[in-house]
Order: C-alpha cells, then structure tokens, then sequence
C-alpha cells in the first residue's frame, strides 16, 4: 500500500480538513468515488474517512448497523414508552413528534443531539425505547441550556452564519448568504485541489 501522508504536507492536511466541510455530500461522495473509497455514509464519516486515507492510506469501511437494531429483525413495535426506537421502522414524523410532546412536553422538537445519540445506540446494538430518548433528550436539552455545546465540524454553514453575525452584526440574511456560498464554493475548490495530489 501506498504512503500517502507524504503527498501532503501537515499544513495541507489541516487545509483539507478544514476545506472538505464546506463540500456538499454529492461532492464529497464524488471525492470518495475518485479515491477508490466507499461513497456510503454520513457527511462525518466521509469526511473522517477521507482524512484517515489521505493520512494512512488505510480504507475503512462504513459502520454497519447490527441485526438486533434492525426493524426488520424484530417483533413489530406499536408506539409507546416501553417500544423499542428501531432502524428502518423509526421515523421522523407528526405521529411521533406529537408523541415525544406527550412523554416530554410541547418544547419537544428533533435534535442533532438526540439522532446522534440514536444512531449511537443503534450502531452499539442496543436500540433504546421511547422512554429512555425522552430521558436522554430531556437531560440533554436541560444541560445544554446551562452550557451551551459547540457546533460541529460539519456544520459548517451554521459554524459561518453565527461567526459573521458575530463579526458584522448588521448584515443581511442576504449579505450573509452570498458570502457563504462564495466561501463554500472556494473552500470545495481548495479541498478538490488538495485532493488533486493524493
């Protein structure tokens, strides 16, 4: 196998990690298509997966979710406290909103957290019930209300709007807006050059 840490530089490393947040996932799937890796995956994962090739030359494969997650390996689950949360049956619909408000009140609404969590779970083969997201949910929303957590990586335009609004307060959401999508579109250009030299 090849060594490809050599092909870029530390500094260019830190460009390109930096840079592949702002692609959008056709490119960053495009990316991984050139490269000769799995397409397959969440915006982090690509990312992370691109990264580690670029590092190491090593491909990792996709997290993949294990039977006992899996709707279609078991019983069917009605919607209550006690159910079970499983992939391929659960949805992010009215239904189940409108049921989360019962189990945690009318503030409820879907989190970034709360499907990070999920996803956790389910990859851990260990689906949670409805109760117990609505107890994770509520700790976690409470605790973030005290201290609020950073955004992701990945999110990097909502990472952008709140640096510009901190930056240039009087903006509009049409200034803003132009100025991400020039940035995106030099941020995608610079991480397509990096990648030109692995």
């Amino acid at each position: 196998m090849h060594n490809f840490t050599a092909q870029l530089t530390n500094t260019e490393q830190n460009q390109l990690k930096n840079a592949l947040h702002y692609m959008k996932m056709a490119e960053l799937k495009a990316a991984c298509l050139k490269l000769g890796l799995p397409s397959t995956g969440n915006k982090a994962f690509l990312i992370a997966q691109i990264m580690s090739f670029v590092q190491t030359g090593k491909i990792n494969s996709a997290p993949k979710i294990p039977a006992q997650s899996m709707a279609k390996y078991q019983p069917f689950q009605n919607l209550s406290s006690t159910s079970l949360m499983l992939y391929g049956d659960y949805k992010n619909d009215l239904n189940r909103r409108n049921f989360f408000k019962t189990l945690i009140g009318p503030h409820f609404h879907f989190t970034a957290f709360g499907i990070d969590w999920l996803n956790d779970r389910w990859l851990a083969g260990q689906p949670p019930t409805y109760q117990e997201f609505a107890d994770y949910w509520v700790s976690e929303y409470t605790q973030r209300k005290l201290i609020q957590a950073p955004p992701k990586a990945e999110w990097a335009f909502i990472n952008f709007v709140q640096q510009m609004q901190k930056t240039q307060p009087n903006s509009s959401k049409t200034a803003i807006l132009n100025a991400w999508k020039q940035t995106q579109t030099q941020q995608a250009n610079l991480a397509k050059l990096l990648l030109a030299k692995v």
